[in-house]
């Protein structure tokens, strides 16, 4: 099998760089999100966690790239492109929605290579091991509409612009396709802490689908619930900073 090459420049974004931060956050996207979408969550947690987001192919400036439709092949990518990063200090991963999934992915990568994150944040997201039927990517342009508006995390104005919709929809259901045909291996497990950060009234992860993400982990665990929906992390973004600030301060990442 040939051997795959990242071009890590591609894929990695660091808005706030602090070279003397001693401890990385990987922020990976949900589906259809861009990097950009956690240029708040670095700018609120600099300079004591500098933080690095992932850019999938397929969106803004990696839009003439294919996407890739597998959780485990973007996984796989994202752990090479990762790779420069672990060189110097620990990383902490922080996935939403599919990129919660891909973190735990992500995450089993980097101990596979001998550099095991410090913590895993997962957000938003079901547990790896419970699934549902949901063929979201199987719909038709108007049913992937439906979903971003029953979600409430697009713009307004995105919903409104059938150009643009032209433009995202492809990907969203790439990211779709990638999630929901995501099947967990038996009895998978990291080794790092895992905080399970959720809203209480998301349409795709219930309480009960959060907590099962403490059966992946043989390390502590811990569930957190907010007001809200999916997009929940909008509204309580320096309430969920902070207590990922802290939680990493507790593990001896920053001293």
């Amino acid at each position: 099998m040939a051997r795959v090459v990242v071009d890590t420049a591609q894929w990695i974004r660091r808005f706030h760089p602090n070279p003397d931060s001693p401890v990385r956050l990987v922020c990976l996207p949900h589906a259809g999100g861009s990097a950009s979408f956690y240029y708040p969550v670095s700018e609120s947690l600099r300079p004591g966690v500098e933080v690095l987001a992932v850019q999938y192919p397929g969106r803004q400036d990696r839009r003439a790239e294919p996407c890739i439709e597998s959780v485990e092949e973007l996984a796989a990518r994202i752990v090479l492109a990762l790779q420069p990063w672990t060189e110097d200090k620990p990383l902490a991963l922080l996935g939403h929605s599919m990129g919660a999934t891909l973190a735990f992915e992500v995450a089993r990568g980097l101990e596979r290579c001998g550099t095991p994150p410090v913590a895993l944040f997962a957000s938003g997201r079901r547990a790896p091991s419970r699934y549902r039927n949901d063929q979201v990517h199987l719909r038709d342009d108007d049913g992937i509409v439906a979903e971003l508006q029953l979600l409430s995390g697009t713009d307004s104005r995105l919903l409104g612009n059938e150009d643009l919709l032209r433009l995202v929809i492809p990907v969203i259901r790439a990211d779709y396709k990638a999630v929901e045909t995501y099947r967990c291996e038996d009895g998978a497990v990291v080794s790092c802490p895992i905080t399970v950060l959720v809203g209480d009234s998301d349409p795709k992860a219930t309480i009960e689908e959060a907590r099962a993400w403490g059966e992946h982990t043989s390390g502590a665990f811990d569930l957190q619930v907010y007001p809200g929906g999916h997009f929940y992390l909008s509204e309580h973004q320096d309430e969920v900073t902070g207590l990922i600030g802290e939680r990493l301060a507790a593990l001896g990442a920053l001293g």
